[in-house]
């Protein structure tokens, strides 16, 4: 896996949701167009340099992508360098062996670039939505990645659990060309989520939106200190961070906010939150807060302090917001690759050197 580097190394991917955008006008684009306009976001962050694209799942009005594996093939088919992702897999109320088949295809068609990034999600929508119980939460992610972590393998699976049937020397396909297929696990604050990554080998992505990041630095000791008393080899942690890139950081706080305001406004409602205030979102963007909000210059500065503090060897920017509009989350997208990657990298190096 790429992802094994040095932090001077570290590879510098974005995330995005496929959030349904707005015209300069206010007025909401279709989900179909949402949809034909990350693909142009993507074919763009090929261009200029971004390591990795990760693509989310959800099943919301507010979201265009429920089958990111689907749009990721459109992805390959146009791309030649990026490695391509889930941001994340919902692993929970899905099925194991299809989601193994989605992204062994999807690393067929781009010659070995794909990844998952397994979880289980910030949103429970597709509990009901495809007839499984949220009181089975817990049991049926750990059954599943079970599953999952032979699955990965390509090798012939023998395997029995608690939430279908059992399986005995099954082949699956398509057949990986060069197994394993590279898995990551996505931990928002848990504890033993981080162990559990550990126990199964597999790299540990960390999903730091709110508060300060340094805050992550025992998950990420722990996660290390779990591998070696489990005897494991050292394994890469990387981070999932909102951001947004602009020419400069005042331009960039206001093409961000009012659409910031309403997202997690209209989540906060859902959940019981109060509201964001304009006040919480500077400080947010402030150099102990998780939005990466700025000029190049001050985007690049706050992952290579975060990189550096956490040793991490990914950095994968969400610069998809809300409402945000397809044209600033392009110029993000151009920035991001053009500016704020070669500056971290400059900046890590000086550091290391």
């Amino acid at each position: 896996m790429n992802s094994h580097t040095a932090v001077s190394g570290v590879e510098l991917g974005l995330d995005t949701f496929g959030d349904i955008t707005a015209d300069a006008d206010g007025t909401r684009r279709s989900g179909a167009q949402t949809l034909r306009d990350l693909l142009e976001q993507a074919v763009l962050a090929d261009e200029v340099g971004v390591d990795f694209l990760g693509v989310g799942e959800h099943h919301r009005d507010d979201y265009a992508v429920s089958a990111p594996e689907v749009v990721l093939g459109a992805i390959a088919a146009r791309t030649t360098r990026m490695r391509l992702g889930s941001a994340v897999t919902v692993l929970s109320s899905d099925d194991p062996i299809r989601v193994f088949q989605r992204f062994a295809t999807v690393d067929a068609l781009s010659s070995g670039r794909a990844e998952v990034i397994l979880g289980r999600g910030s949103f429970t929508e597709s509990f009901p939505l495809f007839g499984f119980d949220l009181s089975d939460y817990e049991e049926l992610f750990s059954d599943k990645l079970a599953l999952f972590a032979e699955l990965r393998t390509g090798r012939p699976v023998s395997w029995s659990g608690s939430t279908r049937g059992p399986l005995q020397a099954q082949e699956v396909y398509p057949e990986l060309e060069n197994p394993p297929l590279p898995t990551w696990i996505a931990v928002g604050g848990s504890p033993e989520s981080v162990v559990r990554a550990a126990s199964y080998g597999l790299p540990l992505m960390l999903a730091i939106i709110g508060g300060d990041p340094l805050r992550f630095q025992p998950y990420v000791d722990l996660y290390h200190r779990a591998l070696r008393e489990m005897d494991k080899s050292p394994l890469p942690v990387g981070v999932h961070s909102p951001g947004h890139v602009a020419e400069t950081d005042a331009q960039a706080r206001d093409e961000l906010w009012p659409h910031y305001r309403e997202y997690v406004g209209r989540i906060g409602r859902e959940r019981g939150w109060p509201p964001p205030t304009h006040i919480e979102f500077e400080r947010s963007t402030g150099p102990g807060g998780s939005l990466y909000v700025g000029s190049p210059e001050t985007v690049a500065r706050k992952i290579a302090s975060t990189v550096r503090a956490l040793g991490v060897s990914r950095f994968d920017l969400k610069y998809s917001h809300g409402t945000l509009g397809h044209a600033e989350l392009m110029r993000s997208i151009e920035l991001y690759g053009t500016q704020v990657i070669p500056r971290v990298r400059e900046l890590l190096s000086a550091e290391s050197g």
